[in-house]
C-alpha cells in the first residue's frame, strides 16, 4: 500500500493526474513538517523541498510550454504561474537557510504554504483543466514520461534503512541547484522514447 503513495511508483500515465497527485503529496508534506520536531522536521522539510523542486521544474519544462501553445490566452496564464513560482522559490531559498526549530522558520513556512496552495489552486483551475481539454490522451502520456523520471528523484516518504538511495542523492543542496538537476533529468527523459525507464 505504501508503495502506491510514492510518486516514483505511481501508476498514473496522464501528466495532469500525476501533477494533481503531487499537489496532494505537497499538502501532506507541509502538514508533516508542521507536526515534526528536531531531526524529523529537518528530514520532512528536505523531502518537501525536493518534491517542490521536481514539481515546479516539471511544470516549467513540460506543462507550461504546452499550455502556451495549446490554450487560449496561454501566455498570460503561464506568465502568472511563473511569477507565483518565482516568489515561492525565493521563500524556499530563505527557508533553506533557517534553523527549522525557530519561530521565524514556522512563520516563513506558513507564508510559503499559503503561496504554494494558492498557486496550486490557480494551476488546477486555469491551467490543468484547460490543458486536459485541449490535449489528447497520447500527448498527456508523453508529457508524463518526464514528470515520472523527475519524481523518482524526490521520494515523498523516507526510505527504510537510513540514507537515501544514490538516485535520491542527486537532489541534495540548495533548492535552486536541485531544480537545475531535476531540469537535466527531465530533459534527458523527454529526449528518450516512451520505452525508456521513465
Amino acid at each position: 500500500m505504501d508503495r502506491q503513495t510514492r510518486p516514483e511508483t505511481m501508476r498514473e500515465n496522464d501528466v495532469i493526474d500525476l501533477l494533481l497527485r503531487q499537489h496532494s503529496f505537497i499538502r501532506d508534506l507541509f502538514d508533516e513538517v508542521d507536526r515534526c520536531r528536531g531531526e524529523e522536521r529537518k528530514e520532512a522539510f528536505s523531502r518537501l523541498v525536493r518534491l517542490l523542486a521536481v514539481h515546479e521544474t516539471a511544470e516549467e519544462e513540460i506543462v507550461h510550454p504546452y499550455a502556451r501553445r495549446k490554450l487560449v490566452g496561454g501566455d498570460a496564464i503561464v506568465d502568472s504561474r511563473l511569477q507565483e513560482e518565482e516568489e515561492a522559490k525565493e521563500m524556499l531559498s530563505r527557508l533553506d537557510d533557517m534553523d527549522v526549530m525557530t519561530p521565524q522558520f514556522t512563520q516563513e513556512l506558513e507564508r510559503l504554504r499559503a503561496a504554494v496552495f494558492a498557486h496550486a489552486a490557480a494551476e488546477e483551475r486555469y491551467e490543468f483543466a484547460e490543458l486536459k481539454a485541449a490535449t489528447s490522451e497520447a500527448e498527456r502520456r508523453a508529457m508524463a514520461v518526464g514528470v515520472k523520471a523527475a519524481e523518482a528523484m524526490a521520494p515523498t516518504h523516507p526510505h527504510p534503512g537510513g540514507p537515501e538511495s544514490a538516485t535520491g542523492n542527486i537532489l541534495l543542496g540548495p533548492p535552486l541547484a536541485m531544480m537545475d538537476r531535476a531540469r537535466d533529468v527531465i530533459r534527458k527523459a523527454m529526449g528518450k522514447s516512451e520505452s525508456g525507464e521513465g
